[in-house]
């Protein structure tokens, strides 16, 4: 069975089709209008489309019947529901998803599981990416926000709300201003892009300029960063103390600072990390982009 895998963003959805073994037959990024759920029917467009293009062959029965040789599966931000059918809670962006049932909408004969957008892009990145043969790894995602997903002797961990893994809401000091948790002084508001004006008192307006201005060795901007980083790392192991993961690994837009920021993060790391055996747990980038989400969802439909 062929699998396609939709990772909804705020402005963005990201689709992929696959083989049964993870082999890619297409990939798909659109923007979309967020008014009047514009995201529900650029979905199903997307899957009528791929599914009218893409080989070997899928079927389409009807106007909103989807092909019996394809499983399809969706990852979007949110809390999902218990019975993995729609995200329960999410109410800030993507009005109307909250309640929204995928298998009901896409007319789909079997059921289309729902994934918060972290874990998807773990579980993809445990497929097809840099967590490929781990069995216990932490994702971070580090964007506008700070999330994450875990993954717990082979298992997605998911808790009893769906909260669990929402680990850019640890709280690294008690003195500081809350998150949109409520989390006071969170891993989010240390490092998130959505603070860097507060963190650069207006000096710059995001961490690509802040990471440009460490880079040309502007000694504000040095200070800035690597305060945000030794934070990050603090996180990092205190993760490793509580899950003993084999791998952390990043994702997401300030990721793709590289080594400005895997080198100071790692120097760090090492200067913190308990390692009663000698092995240090390993950090790295993820490896599917911006489609690990989409490629998360359609292995998890697959499974």
């Amino acid at each position: 069975m062929n699998a396609i895998g939709i990772d909804l963003g705020a402005t963005n959805i990201k689709a992929v089709a696959v083989t049964a073994n993870g082999d890619t037959l297409s990939q798909t990024n659109v923007g979309f209008e967020e008014k009047k759920m514009g995201w529900a029917d650029k979905v199903r467009g997307l899957i009528q489309e791929i599914q009218t293009q893409s080989e070997p062959k899928w079927r389409i029965e009807g106007s909103r019947g989807l092909g019996v040789d394809a499983a399809i599966g969706v990852s979007a931000p949110g809390l999902p529901a218990a019975n993995r059918r729609c995200i329960a809670h999410m109410p800030s962006r993507l009005q109307g998803l909250e309640g929204f049932d995928w298998t009901d909408f896409l007319g789909a004969r079997q059921p289309v599981p729902v994934l918060n957008d972290a874990q998807a892009a773990l579980m993809g990145e445990c497929w097809k990416g840099a967590a490929r043969g781990f069995q216990n790894v932490i994702m971070l995602t580090l964007g506008t926000g700070v999330g994450g997903a875990a993954m717990v002797d082979g298992r997605l961990l998911r808790g009893r709300l769906g909260r669990a893994g929402h680990l850019g809401h640890i709280c690294l000091n008690p003195h500081g201003t809350p998150d949109v948790t409520g989390a006071p002084g969170s891993l989010e508001n240390a490092i998130g892009n959505c603070t860097i004006s507060t963190r650069s008192h207006g000096r710059f307006d995001s961490t690509h300029d802040l990471v440009a201005g460490y880079r040309a060795g502007d000694r504000d901007a040095r200070s800035i960063w690597l305060k945000s980083v030794r934070e990050l790392a603090c996180a990092i192991i205190s993760f490793i103390n509580i899950l003993d993961p084999e791998a952390i690994i990043i994702i997401g837009g300030i990721a793709r600072s590289g080594d400005a920021l895997f080198k100071p993060l790692q120097e760090y790391v090492d200067g913190m990390e308990w390692r009663p055996t000698g092995e240090r747990t390993k950090i790295l980038p993820a490896q599917l982009g911006e489609y690990a989400g989409a490629y998360g969802a359609a292995r998890t439909a697959l499974v």
